[in-house]
């Protein structure tokens, strides 16, 4: 059987298949069955810095100074039973470092200096493995300017490693102007890793009730390539861990982000439409691929068609698009 071992954040996974972040990291049990189905880590759901600054005005509003509402007050819980969501995060690591042996990576989503610091030492202190950072930012105003944004980015990472030992990743969108330059502030300021990329839900509108709605929509195989084009450009000119995310539900899925220079595959899309079974499918998809092709190992094949070991790189360039564009065929029987 090939060696499907692959090294993510400096930690040594027993293949390149985790879980990303999804509601399941709620669950230690569904957590035990992707364990079972052959998951290497996990990372858990994101904590919102906003859910957990929320959780703390209610806290002074209703604990720290009820005398405001009178009578009302008899009536509030004592401070001891009140568990807020940063509590229940905190002990559900604890909950999966007690019965997984695979590594736990938190999920941090947060926007402020303190938020990041602050929340980001508590993760560690309960055992996290590895922090991923959810650098999410909706950038509406038009006085600020993309480089503040970077710079912005780059800070609240410089400053929480500052105050934390174990990896940190940032999960990216492909949003940036020049991504690859980016990704070298990244780990010029610290990191051990980046996930390409962050996936968004999108609002949408109803026509029905022309009102603005919140709708989950989760990937197809189609996603897999953007994220593959530029894993394959940062292959070899980063000493970053890479992860693809976004996208992967076959084997083929995840070989090609593997051959592209990914060191782990993510997944979540599928996990959620067909549970701990498609991880094992896609795994077991991994290995009879190499064999038939006799790979001896992940460390072999991964990064082997990335941009630098191509005997063409324009592949993944400008020139693609352009080959592509000139290529197409219209579907027989379309007429014009």
């Amino acid at each position: 059987m090939p060696d499907l071992s692959t090294t993510y954040l400096g930690l040594a996974l027993k293949n390149p298949l985790v879980p990303s972040s999804t509601p399941l990291s709620h669950d230690v049990d569904a957590m035990l069955h992707l364990e079972d189905a052959g998951a290497a880590a996990v990372v858990m759901h994101s904590l919102f810095e906003e859910d957990v600054r929320n959780d703390e005005l209610m806290i002074d509003r209703f604990l720290v100074h009820p005398d405001s509402f009178g009578e009302a007050a008899g009536h509030l819980p004592f401070g001891h039973d009140y568990r807020s969501r940063l509590d229940g995060y905190l002990e559900q690591i604890q909950a999966l470092k007690s019965r997984l042996s695979i590594p736990v990576v938190a999920s941090l989503n947060g926007s402020s200096l303190n938020g990041w610091v602050e929340l980001g030492r508590e993760m560690q202190a309960a055992g996290a493995d590895a922090l991923e950072l959810n650098a999410w930012f909706m950038p509406g105003d038009p006085k600020l300017s993309g480089e503040a944004l970077e710079e912005h980015h780059i800070a609240l990472l410089r400053e929480l490693k500052t105050v934390v030992s174990i990896p940190v990743s940032m999960k990216l969108s492909p949003f940036f102007s020049s991504l690859p330059h980016f990704v070298r502030q990244i780990e010029g300021a610290g990191a051990a890793g980046v996930s390409l990329f962050n996936r968004f839900f999108q609002p949408d509108i109803d026509l029905d009730t022309l009102g603005v709605v919140d709708r989950v929509q989760l990937s197809s195989s189609a996603d897999v390539l953007l994220t593959m084009r530029w894993i394959a450009i940062l292959r070899g000119r980063t000493g970053l861990s890479l992860a693809a995310t976004g996208g992967v539900h076959t084997a083929n899925d995840a070989l090609k982000m593997l051959l592209a220079g990914a060191d782990v595959v993510h997944m979540a899309s599928a996990l959620l439409q067909r549970g701990p079974q498609a991880l094992a499918e896609i795994l077991d998809g991994i290995v009879r691929w190499m064999e038939v092709r006799e790979y001896d190992s992940v460390a072999q094949m991964k990064g082997s068609m990335s941009q630098q070991n191509l005997p063409d790189p324009s592949s993944f360039a400008r020139a693609a698009y352009l080959n592509a564009l000139d290529s197409f065929t219209p579907p027989a029987g379309v007429r014009y």
